[in-house]
Formats: structure tokens, sequence, C-alpha cells
């Protein structure tokens, strides 16, 4: 039984053979795109984080490797804790030299080596300016106006700026010698991952630098970013939350593009069986009992009912199902699992832990807790659906109610003169065609009328011995 979803493993004769969510078709878009193309931009595919950007990167990339690209891919996160970012892309090139092309690429990082001289200072300045609050140019000019004259400080930053800019065109013209050399017809493909993740000064370092130094032709870069979370580092770099950073980062990205949300049914279905959910379901211990033969099946119908109306990142749908699959290893054979409302506890507890604390704290009301379910599930009543909701609803209510102390218990339900039921919670959902005292009703009747939600929470907070 896996505790968590690894790596998928991409294989180089069918790099999308193990992607469950249908997406070599916007790849082959893409490919299409950089084809049409091939004089170079930058493309971003801007995604939300936990949406498996870096899973359909990767894929993306053998996937051009094997229609002959020459393609690196580049993880920024990872190599951040080096403060030059220029030495990271040019050690990312340096991968492609062979020996057709080596001598070209040692006249890159001769003028690498100069740039790098020039940029890092003032780079190293401003960082010292933003985190210490101490103006180093100040100091540096006091020092050197010691010994030095103003003019000819100045003459001399004015020589160092033509040979920077001298510098910067020689630096792209070998730079685009070396990148002809490397490959064919075909544009060479830089992919960079995980940028929005990076220090703030290192991700706008490398932004700064692919316009500057490696906007060339035929390189296209593939900037796999959360252009939210960017955009934040953007403002953190430059100590302001005014700053436009949709107007910025236009300066960098030629081409955005977002990879479609997969089916919710189909991702669902590929969690259930990655995680061993039958293991448990249809054990032959448990294949004993009829009452339990649907369970499986309304689970994943839940599962599809909450994630098809959350936002719940593929990332957070993967952990719920993940502690879901955990949780259940804490159930007897022979146990009642509730899969419905077991389910939509463990999606508070990870997507809303506020509330699910609360809720473990009896700190409700009954009909406050009724009023909180139907405000997260927020049906259209005029739909079917597959959960009976309703019956998911009653249980959680009735189990709630049984988890406070005999005092605090509250009525659901009384009977009026004529021996019918009247309900005391007051329910959107009673307009459907039971109501909910009618299955307040069918669950004392299933002997569940005692039942505590602790049974449940229990599991859930990993704190029940489990009996052998």
């Amino acid at each position: 039984m896996e505790i968590k979803h690894n790596e998928i493993e991409v294989i180089k004769e069918n790099p999308f053979a193990e992607c469950k969510l249908e997406r070599e078709q916007y790849a082959n878009i893409l490919s299409k795109v950089i084809n049409n193309y091939a004089d170079g931009f930058v493309l971003a595919i801007n995604n939300e984080w936990g949406t498996g950007k870096t899973t359909f990167v990767k894929m993306w990339q053998q996937a051009l490797k094997n229609e002959g690209f020459k393609t690196i891919y580049f993880n920024a996160w990872e190599n951040d804790f080096d403060n030059n970012s220029l030495v990271a892309l040019m050690s990312e090139l340096k991968t492609l030299t062979n020996k057709k092309n080596d001598k070209i690429f040692k006249s890159v990082v001769e003028k690498g080596a100069i740039l790098a001289r020039n940029v890092l200072p003032a780079l190293a300045k401003s960082l010292v300016k933003k985190h210490t609050g101490v103006d180093m140019d100040m100091i540096i000019e006091g020092v050197e106006n010691v010994a030095k004259g103003v003019t000819e400080i100045l003459e001399k930053e004015i020589n160092e700026y033509t040979t920077k800019k001298k510098t910067v065109l020689e630096f792209k013209k070998e730079l685009e010698k070396f990148i002809k050399k490397t490959g064919n017809d075909k544009p060479f493909v830089f992919i960079i991952d995980e940028l929005d993740r990076c220090r703030p000064d290192y991700a706008v370092e490398v932004l700064e630098q692919v316009k500057h130094f490696f906007s060339v032709y035929g390189i296209v870069f593939v900037l796999s970013i959360d252009k939210n979370h960017l955009a934040s580092s953007i403002k953190g770099y430059y100590g302001s939350n005014d700053i436009n950073t949709d107007e910025y980062l236009r300066r960098f990205i030629d081409l955005e593009y977002s990879i479609p949300k997969p089916s919710t049914r189909l991702f669902c279905g590929y969690l259930y069986n990655y995680y061993s959910f039958d293991d448990f379901y249809s054990s032959d211990e448990r294949k004993k009992y009829s009452a339990f033969s649907d369970d499986s099946t309304n689970l994943l119908k839940m599962a599809v009912l909450l994630f098809d109306k959350s936002n719940a990142t593929l990332r957070q749908q993967e952990k719920i199902f993940a502690l879901t699959r955990l949780v259940l290893s804490f159930f007897k054979p022979e146990q009642h699992t509730f899969p419905t409302l077991l389910f939509v506890l463990i999606y508070f507890k990870t997507m809303k832990n506020k509330l699910y604390e609360e809720i473990k704290n009896n700190i409700y009301s009954v009909q406050e807790l009724c009023n909180i379910f139907e405000n997260f599930i927020s049906i259209d009543f005029s739909k079917e659906y597959s959960v009976n909701l309703l019956y998911v609803e009653a249980l959680l209510l009735i189990f709630y109610n049984n988890n406070k102390d005999s005092r605090s218990q509250e009525k659901l339900f009384d009977i009026d003169t004529e021996g019918e039921k009247i309900c005391l919670i007051n329910s959107k959902f009673q307009s459907t065609k039971r109501n909910l005292v009618d299955y307040f009703t069918s669950i004392f009747r299933e002997s569940f009328e005692n039942l505590q939600l602790s049974y449940i929470l229990k599991k859930i907070d990993l704190i029940e011995p489990i009996d052998k």
C-alpha cells in the first residue's frame, strides 16, 4: 500500500504512457507551436502549484527529444542555493558540448565571465541595501573618493558600461553560434521549472538573464510557473505591492499557456487504483458482508462530487486519497466505514482544518453544523446527484450529536398530535423526495443511533490502537 504518490516514470519510448490525465494532446499542441516559431521565444506554462506541471514538462521534454529536439530541463528551485544564476544556466548548456561545438562554448564562457564580473557586484550591492538598509553605493563611493576624483570614477564607469554592452552583444553572438552548431534545424528548448519557488532575488535574476543574455535566435525558453506566486516573489524583491507584475512579466513572456484541468472522475479513478483501495474494499473478508457492497462506489462518487465543487489541486486530491487509504487500514473487515461521511471529514481535515477541529470539539449546535454542511456542499436542487447527500448529512448530525455529553445532546425530531414525525432541524435539503427526518429514522433502524463521530475521528487522527 502506498502512503504517498511517487514521481511518475517517464518511459523513453512512450513518454506519456503513465500519464492518467490524457495530457499528451496538449504536449502535441505545444510542440507544433515551437516548430512554427523556430526563431525562438519565451513560453510560460502557467498553472497553480500542485497541478502536475513538473510531471507534464518532463514527459513533454522526452517527447521533444524523441522528435529530434535538443532540450534541457533546469529546476531553478533546486539550484537557488548558488547566488550566480548565470553560472547555473551556463552549466546546463555545457551538457550539450561535444567535439564540434566545444571551442565555441569556451568562447561563450569567456564572454560570460566578463558579464559575471560586471553584473554580480551591482546585484550584491542592491541586495545588501535591501536586506540591511545600508547603501553600499554610498560606502563604496566614500572609500573610493578618498583615492580618486569624481571625474576619474565616472570615466571608469562609462568605460565599464560600454564594455558591458559590447560584451552582451558578443556573448549573444557566440551563444547563437553554439546553438546552431549543437542542434539541427529545430529550435533548442530550455525548460526552467519551479522558478516561482525560488528566492525572490534568484527568480528575478534568472528572468533578467534569460531576457538580456540568452534571448537569441533558435532558443525557446519554457517557464513552468504559477504566475501568482512568481508575482509575489517579484513584489518581494522590489519591496512594493504596487508594482504591476502582469506588465513586468509581459517583458519576458511572449506566450502564456495553461494546461486544462483534467477530468475529476478520471483522476479520482486513477488515485483509487494507485492507492489500492480494492485491497480493503474487495478483500475476501469484507465481501462476506453484503451491506458493504457499495462502499467503494459511494466513496468514489463523493470524491468526484467534492473535487468538482472545490478548488483542490491535484496534489491536494492525492493527499486526501492517500490519507483516506491509510485510515481505512484502521478498520476491521467487519466494521462500517461510512465511506461518504469519512471522505467528507478527511476533506475537512486536509482543506479546512480549523472547521475540522471545531467539529471535533463540538462547538456548534446541530443546526449550525447542518447550515455549515449545506453551505459547503452548495448543491443545485434542480439537479440529481449520484451521492445521497441527505443521508450523509443525517449521519453527520446524528453522530455529531452523540459525540456531545448527554446533557448537551439535542432533540432531532418530535412527534405531533397525529403521530407524525416532525424534524426539528431546518434543512435546505428538505426539498428532495425524502426529508431529513426520514433519514434520521432510517439510521436509527440500522442501529446506528448511538454511534459517535469519534468512532471515525479517532481513526482519521490515527490515535486509535489497531486491534490484532
